[in-house]
């Protein structure tokens, strides 16, 4: 399922959103020139091994400080699908976030978010994987996303998100209830990340848990940081 739009308005214009939008942009422009995107992501990657060894590889063993990589992974991707779907799902679900905690709150809770998918999904890497899978770099908005995904649901359950359903090289274009989305992708996060616990990828994948430790951030500490509520749906 892509999202295309939802229907709720915006007191302001996502200044925050559309800023953290720019900086990925601009961190995968760099990636793909110079070096290659491999290499940017072995050098500035998140290695879960960094916590608890061993690292099992050159550069998982040579890895920066621990808090530098859990920033710089935050922003790096590695390929043109995985940074415009993370964008795109910012772009759609950010703005009302935005709106209804401030700009300055809202970086904060996004930053937060990528810390809580990150130390999720590195204790289930470190619990459950082995030292190969732990020397694998994550990289990737999507935790913090996941984060922006569960406040909205908390906010806007009511709301509506036009969205392309895919079927084989056709695609449906229906409006869906937020709840019904949001529900159904954190259930897809759930399902592939018990999955991976039982059939781990040593060479890389999915981290479906940094996903599910952003969300839960999400839908728990909305409240925190919301002062206001957002617009309601237009229809």
């Amino acid at each position: 399922m892509i999202p295309l739009k939802d229907n709720v308005p915006t007191r302001m214009f996502p200044v925050v959103t559309v800023g953290i939008i720019v900086v990925n942009a601009l961190v995968w422009l760099w990636e793909i020139t110079g070096t290659t995107v491999n290499l940017d992501v072995a050098h500035y990657g998140y290695y879960p091994c960094a916590v608890q060894g061993p690292c099992t590889n050159f550069y998982a063993a040579h890895h920066k400080e621990l808090v530098e990589m859990v920033f710089t992974s935050m922003f790096m991707h590695g390929g043109w699908i995985h940074i415009i779907g993370n964008m795109l799902f910012l772009w759609i679900f950010g703005n009302n976030v935005e709106d209804a905690m401030g700009r300055v709150r809202f970086l904060v809770f996004y930053l937060l978010a990528g810390i809580a998918a990150t130390a999720l999904q590195t204790f289930v890497t470190l619990e459950w994987a082995n030292a190969n899978a732990a020397s694998v770099p994550n990289i990737g908005a999507s935790g913090a996303i996941a984060g922006v995904l569960g406040a909205y649901l908390v906010l806007l359950p009511r709301a509506s998100v036009v969205t392309a359903i895919t079927l084989g090289f056709f695609f449906l274009i229906r409006e869906i209830p937020a709840i019904w989305f949001l529900g159904v992708w954190f259930l897809f996060q759930l399902i592939e990340g018990g999955f991976g616990i039982t059939h781990p990828q040593s060479g890389g994948g999915v981290a479906f848990f940094a996903h599910v430790g952003g969300f839960a951030l999400g839908v728990l500490g909305v409240k925190v940081f919301a002062t206001r509520q957002p617009l309601q749906p237009r229809y």
